[in-house]
């Protein structure tokens, strides 16, 4: 490491833990394995919200984070670096392998973050604000530069596919046994040719001048043909079977991986892809990866076999035949790499609008009951054809380059197998070869161009699995906005207490939540009221974690939420959502998916709670019923009461509420209301209610707007202030009031005409 340009502070501190100030919590750390002059050691980098700490074997020296700092990642051939750059230009280096490589990509993003959120937002008047990294001025009301967080397409490189390593790796031993059984395999099959330069010229040519066949002499050379053919198909069965099986394994731990990272990333970033493009990446282009790890990457490897050791064959024969035999292979390679570019972005463009395509099918089948009730079949349709005719567009501007590219190939094998038939006839003319050596050339380069022709076709498969890995990889190297601490708290018991102190949030450029602070009890329940778009949800998200505040923090039982692991944190928190969902399986899997280990009677015990034993029974196998894909065969209020019994399950000591009953009729929600009634009781619940007349019961309501808590009390205290909350709650009642004398009036005006005609009847 360089020394820094500023002056760190310096601890005598030897251990593993940095010596913190009380306010600050490790948010990132990683293992730095190499010195400044490329050599192993052992090093450390530690990252709080307010300094990076470096363990260089004896003290932790502490470099304060100051506004403009930025933290630049690079790597080339093995190595990466982090570079740390302020005012004054580079302050600090850090190396290390690329096997920490995915541990500094964490940590840089987390320094961004940390760099950001180290001071306020500028105000709407603050002009000279810029961005930290390209000096951008920021827009009003942002901390945020739309120029860097513009996604910048790069296409693939077909290096992306050395990527693959890391899969491979477990199964290096393996593919070495696969690669000898190549190896011998192409040897094998190389040994026919040679053996028709003696048939022909010590058997057949001869028997032809009238001299004797010796019939032990050619049973040895017919033998070994054939033996030479069964022991190619042996090896070549045995590789190809080996080799398939770990281009499974391979592809199988790719998708598993990136699944399990697709889950860990936060929710910001699902909203800005679509459903159907990440089935397609995880699905389709893990399977191209297989294939071509199965069978094109198998046969190149074959492929550069029989030409290297074809060559070397061709040479040992005559040297000039086969300089003559090489000609077609620099025009061969010049048109490889002149389409090679254009394969490559060609083929990622494919898999974007294919991915349009499937998002057109995740669109409309999960959604088809919304598409037959407003008689949208057309429209759906229309979508899906034009998805469909640009896909088609795009595959027919590939096709066009290579159907050009594939011919012109064979035509320049085809053009090299003439000129090594003039030049071996003039060569036998001349006595420098015999009939027999021409025949192994001209055996020996229907492989070699045969081969070749298919090393040209690699090009295609190869740029398709580079656009699939590269699409890949775009998900396993996004970093997660909420990262999981680098030594999360354990062993603390909840009580439910939570602090919010002066918390901010932006979704993008936006300020959603502005110096928000607020103190909740163990125990205590909380009502969210407000207009939409006051931040009531998005306070609700900040406090599951399922967003990080960009500024102040939020705290449980006095512990910051950051500090805990994500999967404990949220193990403590139980949501009921305005509209549940249900995944497909039985009703006793759903209410257990919180617990999965859940005996029988622990699930009975939470749908009883719930009041949804009752509907449970009366289902065709009780809790064994499938309810169909999102629950499609339950009414909304079985599937909420189902969810409470969810949330019941687990036991969590905080209890998040988002319109639980905004969805359903009246008698519904007095069933829910019952079931909630238990649920609440011994619980930090906040819930948000639309009806305030549903909050009654809460200790306190906290009335927002604009993203900042304006009020805060008990309703009659708010009430009686005349304030935010009575004027909501004097609108909800006009409108009720309202809403009745409609009502009334609908229904008198289908009673009169009926007493009317009742008493013209009486009438003589």
């Amino acid at each position: 490491m360089q020394p820094a340009t500023a002056t760190p502070k310096t601890t005598s501190d030897a251990g593993t833990t940095p010596p913190l100030n009380p306010d600050e919590t490790v948010l990132a750390r990683m293992a730095i394995d190499l010195d400044g002059q490329g050599r192993f050691a052992k090093h450390q980098l530690a990252l709080t919200q307010k300094a990076l700490w470096t363990f260089e074997g004896a003290d932790w020296r502490r470099i304060d984070l100051s506004p403009g700092m930025r933290l630049r990642h690079t790597d080339l051939a093995g190595v990466a670096s982090l570079d740390l750059l302020g005012a004054n230009g580079l302050q600090a280096r850090w190396r290390f392998t690329l096997e920490h490589n995915p541990t500094a990509l964490r940590l840089q993003r987390a320094f961004d973050q940390a760099v950001t959120h180290l001071h306020s937002a500028p105000t709407l008047s603050d002009d000279s604000a810029r961005c930290p990294t390209c000096h951008t001025p920021l827009p009003p009301d942002s901390d945020e530069c739309e120029v860097c967080q513009r996604e910048v397409a790069q296409p693939p490189s077909t290096w992306v596919l050395l990527r693959l390593w890391r899969f491979a790796h477990p199964y290096r031993w393996t593919l070495l046994a696969g690669f000898l059984l190549t190896l011998a395999s192409t040897a094998a099959t190389l040994v026919p040719p040679y053996l028709t330069i003696p048939l022909m010229d010590e058997v057949l040519i001869p028997f032809q001048n009238g001299q004797r066949i010796d019939p032990v002499y050619v049973s040895w050379l017919l033998g070994g043909l054939l033996g030479a053919g069964l022991l190619a198909w042996g090896l070549g069965w045995a590789r190809t079977w080996l080799l398939a099986l770990v281009s499974e394994r391979i592809a199988a731990d790719l998708r598993t991986t990136a699944f399990e990272h697709l889950l860990s990333l936060s929710l910001d970033y699902f909203g800005a892809k679509r459903t159907g493009d990440l089935i397609a990446r995880i699905g389709s282009e893990t399977d191209r990866i297989s294939v071509f790890l199965s069978l094109h990457a198998l046969d190149f490897a074959t492929d550069v076999l029989m030409l290297s050791m074809t060559a070397a064959i061709l040479f040992s024969i005559n040297p000039w035949l086969a300089l003559v035999t090489l000609l077609p292979l620099p025009f061969i390679a010049w048109m490889i790499h002149l389409v090679r570019d254009r394969l490559r972005t060609g083929f990622e463009k494919v898999d974007r609008v294919w991915g349009d395509v499937t998002n057109v099918l995740a669109d409309t089948i999960p959604g088809i009951r919304v598409v037959k009730a407003f008689a949208q079949e057309r429209h759906e349709a229309k979508r899906f054809h034009e998805a469909n005719a640009q896909n088609l567009a795009v595959n027919d501007r590939i096709n066009k380059t290579w159907s050009l590219f594939s011919p012109t190939v064979t035509l320049l094998t085809d053009m090299g197998l003439l000129v090594v038939w003039a030049f071996g006839i003039w060569q036998i003319s001349k006595g420098d070869i015999t009939v027999g050596v021409l025949t192994a050339f001209i055996a020996y380069i229907g492989r070699f161009y045969g081969r070749l022709d298919s090393m040209s076709r690699i090009v295609s498969v190869t740029q398709k699995a580079a656009a699939g890995a590269k699409r890949i990889f775009d998900i396993l190297d996004h970093v997660s906005n909420v990262p999981e601490p680098a030594e999360p708290v354990k062993g603390v018991t909840i009580k439910g207490g939570l602090t919010i102190e002066n918390i901010g949030f932006r979704y993008g450029n936006r300020a959603v939540i502005r110096g928000l602070s607020l103190d909740i009890r163990p125990g205590e329940m909380i009502g969210l009221v407000g207009h939409s778009g006051s931040g009531k949800s998005t306070l609700v998200n900040l406090i599951c974690r399922f967003y990080d505040v960009t500024d102040g923090r939020v705290m449980l039982d006095g512990t910051d939420i950051r500090r805990f692991a994500v999967a404990d944190y949220r193990r403590h928190i139980g949501l009921v959502l305005q509209e549940p969902f249900l995944f497909f399986g039985t009703v006793a899997e759903n209410i257990a998916y919180g617990k999965p280990d859940a005996t029988r009677e622990e699930i009975v015990a939470a749908a009883r709670a719930a009041h949804a034993h009752d509907f449970i029974l009366r289902l065709p196998q009780g809790y064994d019923s499938l309810v169909g894909e999102r629950g499609q065969g339950l009414s909304g209020g079985e599937r909420q009461r189902i969810s409470i019994a969810r949330a019941l399950l687990i036991d969590p000591r905080i209890l998040i509420l988002d319109e639980a009953t905004s969805a359903v009729d009246t008698e519904t929600e007095k069933e829910i209301q019952r079931a909630l009634d238990n649920l609440v009781q011994g619980r930090t619940t906040i819930a948000i209610a639309h009806r305030l007349s549903t909050l009654r019961k809460a200790d306190r309501l906290v009335v927002m707007d604009r993203g900042e808590v304006v009020e805060v009390g008990p309703h009659d205290d708010l009430i009686a202030r005349q304030g935010h909350y009575w004027r909501l709650y004097e609108a909800q009642a006009r409108q009720a009031a309202a809403e009745d004398a409609e009502r009334d009036a609908s229904l008198l005006a289908h009673r009169v005409p009926v007493q009317s005609a009742h008493s013209a009847s009486n009438q003589p």
